[in-house]
């Protein structure tokens, strides 16, 4: 396929050393050659080239080479139509199949010898990995929606939290891995290739969950155990409205002089696709870094400001954010931010240096269900996913608000949270807001952080609590960029629950607060620029395919009175499309029900079931799998049903199941 002044190979095969042969597509500038050589930048995901990220990869490759630029998207091993079986997440051997792949790139006559690496999420994790590894040809990474910090900072635990994302992905990533290659690229290999992954695929959920700390298999792949050994450029870009909102700043901040740091409204897409709006030129951006490293352009990428943000400015729950108020900011240095204290002065209200503080003690004891107002761990659309009013929750938790404020306050940074208290159970989680109260009532969660008691001293060590005695604790919120406006009121919002986000302690404990400890440090602003950063021309970037059956998506919170029990629903339904160069037809459709019964934390249960097909005139493949999710005081209980069925007949079916032992959570 041919377009303007590039082209599109789509399908070569990279022969890895073991015989292992892995599937790339690949945008390819018409002049690329041994007189014209070109940089190249490759993108390593296990989420199919051909269907799963085609419609971004098709926006923005063919930007890249007619920039003169080569894309190279590469479907990692198990994944696409790319031999073997993945063997899990970030693995040695995935490290190691992508510097393979680095230095074939480099090798082809094509190539001028320099190499980048980008992606989102996935493909933002493994680029920093793998430049941690140090191949020559690898000059520069940019890294969306990412992690440094592999156990904190990612969708399986935070700060020894069990987050219930781990089991949402651990379900999606065996329905992912469970879809056949395509017959049109592999031939008639396809039906070995998917009886083969649906044998071996690993039991993610089983493996994470027997690494309930922060242990050796956690710190494998988490770069901020060497910061000072990364060594080239990587421009961190994230969202305040995704999970993965730390990460920039943890970059610039352990590795100065390499990273640089964007920092958007985004939820967890494309700076140029994303929402809430304003977005970024992603693909100009883009192409400066890598014409700055992979081309030794002086073009100024280099001298650009240490960290570029927006600042939220008091946007309000909705169902659908199209576009959210505040305005861009630029930092040339980062540095540790002048953080403002408040503490509960003697009337219960949040007050900056309070002349008398609060006395006595306040007991907390939330509803289990206390925390649907929280939405996703990662938003992938702007409605019901993102956090909504926070009065619901805020009826749960243990809140202090300050005065209407006489003039703004505006913070870049995480919230410290300092304070005091004692539990009557060996095991609890704390769960902290930063909450904007509008002067009408309504309330924006600004950002939150979580807290497993037994980790309050680490989360490579975990004690548990001694009933009744009294320790000190710490808690670092997200990092977030807010102005808090004239009349608004700052509401610090506790909780001992915050479900379905976080899994309950086998217990469900009272804390007990001392008022006078309580001290949140907000990170100000401080010394800054205002910047206008250009957004992309095309306000519909993304590739429109054929839509042969509508999609849907539904969220709800049920609350049954007659058995006390509470249910969160989430429904996906992808629609069927089908792709116009390759015919490709697919449809993902994914239900989960998630319950609790307040006041008992060994009731909860998950539930989420995945159907996908993928078909092409004359041929079908489908899988169903459902994975559950149950616990005792003292167990893990998760199991699996995968069954996979071509042209409507059974060709798979296996169910298996793990108890693990819960680890001081």
């Amino acid at each position: 396929m041919t377009n303007n002044n590039f082209h599109v190979i789509e399908n070569e095969w990279i022969v890895l050393e073991d015989g292992t042969r892995l599937a790339a597509r690949i945008w390819m500038p018409d002049d690329a050659g041994q007189a014209t050589p070109v940089p190249a930048v490759l993108e390593f995901l296990p989420y199919r080239k051909r269907n799963g990220t085609a419609p971004r990869d098709e926006s923005t490759y063919p930007v890249f080479a007619a920039a003169g630029i080569a894309g190279v998207r590469v479907d990692i091993r198990g994944s696409g139509e790319s031999d073997g079986v993945i063997d899990g997440e970030y693995t040695p051997r995935e490290l190691s199949d992508a510097v393979e792949v680095i230095e074939w790139i480099a090798a082809q006559p094509w190539s001028n010898g320099s190499v980048g690496m980008m992606g989102i999420s996935w493909g933002g994790f493994n680029c920093l990995q793998v430049a941690a590894l140090k191949p020559p040809a690898l000059k520069a990474v940019i890294s969306i929606a990412s992690t440094v910090d592999r156990y904190n900072d990612d969708i399986h635990y935070k700060n020894g939290t069990h987050l219930s994302a781990q089991f949402s992905w651990a379900a999606t990533m065996s329905a992912y891995q469970s879809r056949s290659p395509d017959p049109e690229i592999v031939g008639e290999r396809w039906r070995d290739m998917w009886l083969e992954r649906l044998e071996q695929e690993p039991f993610f959920m089983e493996e994470w969950l027997s690494h309930q700390r922060r242990d050796e298999f956690w710190r494998h792949g988490s770069i901020c155990e060497d910061f000072e050994g990364f060594p080239i450029p990587a421009l961190v870009i994230a969202g305040w409205a995704d999970g993965y909102r730390n990460t920039p700043l943890k970059a610039v901040s352990g590795m100065p002089g390499k990273a640089k740091a964007l920092i958007g409204p985004w939820v967890h897409k494309y700076p140029h696709f994303a929402y809430p709006k304003p977005r970024a030129d992603f693909h100009a951006e883009a192409i400066a870094w890598w014409r700055r490293w992979l081309c030794d352009e002086k073009n100024g990428a280099d001298a650009a400001p240490q960290v570029r943000a927006y600042i939220l400015d008091g946007p309000r729950p909705a169902r659908w954010r199209e576009a959210d108020p505040g305005y861009w900011v630029a930092k040339d240095a980062w540095s540790e931010p002048k953080a403002m204290a408040l503490a509960v002065d003697a009337s219960g209200r949040l007050e900056h240096n309070p002349r008398d503080r609060a006395g006595g003690n306040a007991l907390l004891r939330s509803p289990l269900d206390t925390g649907t107002a929280a939405g996703e761990f990662f938003t992938l659309k702007p409605d019901s996913e993102m956090a909504s009013d926070q009065r619901p929750d805020d009826a749960g938790s243990l809140t202090f608000d300050s005065a209407a404020l006489g003039e703004e306050c505006v913070i870049l940074g995480q919230p410290v949270l300092r304070l005091r208290l004692s539990s009557d159970a060996p095991l609890a989680n704390l769960a902290a807001r930063l909450v904007d109260v509008h002067p009408d009532g309504t309330a924006t969660r600004v950002c939150y952080g979580v807290l497993n008691l037994a980790h309050r001293n680490g989360n490579a060590e975990p004690q548990v609590l001694e009933p009744g005695k009294a320790v000190e604790v710490e808690l670092v919120l997200d990092a977030c960029g807010y102005r808090f406006a004239p009349g608004h009121r700052i509401r610090l919002s506790l909780s001992s629950a915050y479900w379905p986000t976080v899994l309950p302690p086998p217990y469900d404990a009272t804390l007990d607060i001392e008022l006078a400890s309580v001290e949140v440090s907000l990170p100000l602003l401080g010394e800054h620029s205002r910047i206008d950063l250009p957004e992309p021309a095309n306000p519909d970037p993304l590739p429109h395919y054929e839509e042969l059956e509508e999609g849907s998506s539904a969220r709800s919170i049920e609350h049954d009175l007659r058995n006390g029990v509470t249910r969160y629903r989430v429904s996906e339904d992808t629609g069927l499309n089908r792709h116009p160069g390759n015919g490709l037809r697919a449809r993902d459709v994914t239900e989960q029900v998630w319950s609790i019964v307040p006041g008992d934390p060994l009731s909860m249960t998950a539930e989420i079931t995945s159907v996908c097909t993928i078909a092409r005139e004359g041929w079908e493949t489908t899988t169903r799998s459902t994975m559950k999710l149950s616990c005792t005081e003292t167990e893990w209980i998760v199991s699996e049903h995968m069954q996979a069925f071509h042209d409507g007949s059974s060709v798979f079916d296996r169910e298996r199941s793990a108890r693990i032992p819960r680890d001081c959570m």
